[in-house]
């Protein structure tokens, strides 16, 4: 029988960003360096598939540092963590790894840049996001103010409004963001920015493919975790750009096949912490079905690179 036609629109870039990548080597590096076990606080990224790799080589995740013991390292995930976290690991004299993406790490320094002159916080983030809950860590409680929409905006209760900064999530949308600083600007008009936009490269540079190849498509299809902030924004991203049909899948079996029925076109993207194994299993779990071709639609080529801690690169 003749399978049925369908064009594939593969956005670029997708998947694995620089800090990801560089998060999964530091695991990877710190079990060919102590061996197994090693400890990891919190998934190293967010995307079971490349958490469950790591454990099935000898990685421990774990919630918090007291399920850690001392003679272990522990290694600290991408997204940061609270400052007394490695000030409790120095107190227990543990080895530990901090695989913090280094663009989170620049929203940690300009927060503490902020506070040293004198200015009170504003992040604008998610609330129980491991990443909001790091950068909020770094200064003491009080001292940075969570508004996640414009609404909360209104409300929010600042001890100044003419000392004050903001920070925003790095994995955020690029125009949610703007219209919360837009809010942000119009109720304390001398609040100071960020010197560079906080949203990372690669965040805005998947939703800028996103965009692109949205409206091309009958359905897109984002891979990546339903806990992981920069996938799910690129769903939304996908469905205001004019896509009727933008779903977050995990792997090729999450696929709703039903309500594929009669597409002719389907848009492929991949948070960015989704390995591109899986975009190519979501690709033959099409070619099983149609009669697939492939257009790849690129809007930025990557570059970055992000060392590995120095610990690290040194022989035990």
């Amino acid at each position: 029988m003749t399978k049925p036609a369908l064009t594939l629109f593969l956005a670029a870039p997708r998947g694995f960003c620089a800090g990801v990548d560089r998060a999964i080597k530091i695991v990877e590096m710190a079990l060919e360096k102590w061996g197994a076990p090693v400890y990891v606080r919190h998934e190293i990224v967010h995307n079971k598939y490349v958490v469950d790799g790591l454990r099935a080589k000898g990685a421990v995740f774990v919630e918090e540092l007291d399920e850690c013991p001392d003679d272990r390292p522990v290694i600290f995930s991408a997204h940061g963590v609270p400052k007394a976290i490695p000030a409790e690991a120095d107190r227990r004299q543990m080895i530990y790894v901090d695989a913090t993406c280094p663009l989170v790490s620049k929203v940690h320094i300009e927060a503490q840049r902020h506070a040293e002159n004198g200015l009170q916080m504003i992040m604008i983030g998610h609330k129980g996001h491991p990443e909001t809950i790091g950068t909020m860590g770094q200064l003491p409680d009080g001292e940075v103010l969570l508004v996640e929409t414009p609404d909360d905006v209104a409300t929010v209760k600042v001890r100044d409004p003419d000392t004050l900064a903001y920070v925003t999530q790095t994995t955020l949308s690029v125009d949610d963001t703007k219209d919360i600083v837009a809010a942000l600007q119009a109720r304390f008009p001398n609040i100071v920015g960020p010197h560079k936009e906080d949203i990372c490269y690669a965040t805005t540079n998947r939703q800028e493919a996103v965009k692109e190849v949205a409206p091309k498509a009958d359905a897109l299809l984002v891979v990546g975790a339903p806990n992981s902030s920069n996938s799910r924004r690129l769903v939304e991203v996908g469905a205001k750009a004019g896509c009727q049909y933008a779903q977050l899948v995990q792997r090729a079996e999450n696929i709703d096949w039903r309500a594929l029925d009669g597409i002719k076109t389907v848009a492929i993207t991949a948070g960015a912490s989704a390995p591109e194994l899986l975009v190519n299993e979501v690709i033959d779990a099409f070619r099983v079905r149609f009669d697939v071709t492939v257009e790849i639609v690129e809007t930025a080529i990557e570059k970055v690179e992000f060392k590995v801690p120095r610990v690290l690169r040194e022989t035990a």
